[in-house]
């Protein structure tokens, strides 16, 4: 392989890496206010994406319908999951909601393998349009469209945290919850619509990855929540940007490992990207560097 090469690569990759960046943000948009991980996140995403391609095939619509039936089914699901693992929980019992959603995701997981008999199904395509060259490199018209609907999705989720009110109670709940209350916001109210956008990221994510691989398989759902867990680490817990960054990141090295080693040790070199961040850089990759004890 020559430079070009190599380079076309990273593109590839990081553009794919735009849904590795969604599910980073639905991991710390959760954290962020509940100061908890949701490990079933990115198992009931993809779960979203599996209930939009049921919904579009038991209903008859057209192929594109399966991608706002998935978010919408994802946005659904995320409130059940703050319904079934958070809500009534109490505060102080922050293992138990994780050991929860655990069980969500082995659940999810169960009821995809036995919903589809455990086989692949085809994905719809977001874009089918003929390759994009510029000079030396070629975008594929299916990247280049997930990573637009990606960014596009970002840009709406900045402008709910910072401009319409619902943002604004979010982020003052995940700040300071008590004088949240105090102003008379409803914590209850804004965790479970909290749980709601993150779920429709989710769902967002999980129709991207379909269209971008062109399959759902129950053999994806654990690599995706491992490799959301991986950016939010690298991204910082809680950083929206670090989560983009590191989702961008972790779909360039990811795809550069596969073309440099294969598709079955991928995986060992973007574990060791992770221990090289919580080694050299524990808060993420956006935070300020600390000294050695």
């Amino acid at each position: 392989m020559g430079v070009v090469d190599y380079i076309q690569t990273i593109i590839d990759g990081a553009l794919f890496g735009a849904t590795y960046s969604l599910i980073g943000i639905g991991f710390t948009l959760v954290f962020g206010v509940m100061q908890r991980i949701n490990m079933s996140y990115a198992s009931t995403s993809l779960a979203g994406a599996y209930c939009g391609l049921m919904g579009q095939h038991l209903l008859g619509l057209p192929l594109w319908c399966a991608f706002p039936l998935s978010i919408f089914a994802s946005g659904l699901i995320g409130y059940l999951v703050y319904l079934t693992c958070f809500r009534f929980i109490p505060v102080a019992s922050p293992l138990a909601s994780l050991m929860a959603t655990v069980g969500v995701l082995l659940f999810v997981e169960e009821m995809i393998v036995r919903a589809t008999a455990g086989t692949p199904h085809n994905f719809p395509a977001i874009f089918e349009g003929n390759s994009i060259e510029i000079g030396a490199f070629v975008l594929r018209a299916d990247l280049v469209g997930v990573f637009l609907v990606g960014v596009l999705t970002m840009i709406l989720l900045m402008a709910v945290l910072f401009r319409a009110r619902l943002g604004v109670a979010t982020r003052a709940v995940a700040q300071q919850p008590i004088a949240a209350q105090l102003c008379g916001m409803r914590l209850q109210t804004v965790n479970g619509l909290t749980f709601v956008i993150a779920g429709l990221l989710g769902g967002v994510a999980g129709a991207m990855t379909g269209a971008a691989v062109g399959i759902l398989s129950p053999l994806i759902t654990i690599p995706v929540t491992v490799k959301g867990l991986i950016v939010t680490v690298i991204g910082g817990l809680g950083s929206i940007p670090g989560a983009i960054v590191a989702g961008l990141m972790v779909g360039a090295f990811e795809n550069l490992f596969q073309a440099l080693r294969s598709v079955s040790e991928r995986d060992i070199y973007v574990m060791l990207l992770l221990f090289a961040f919580l080694v050299l850089r524990p808060g993420g990759i956006v935070s300020p560097g600390r000294g050695r004890d």
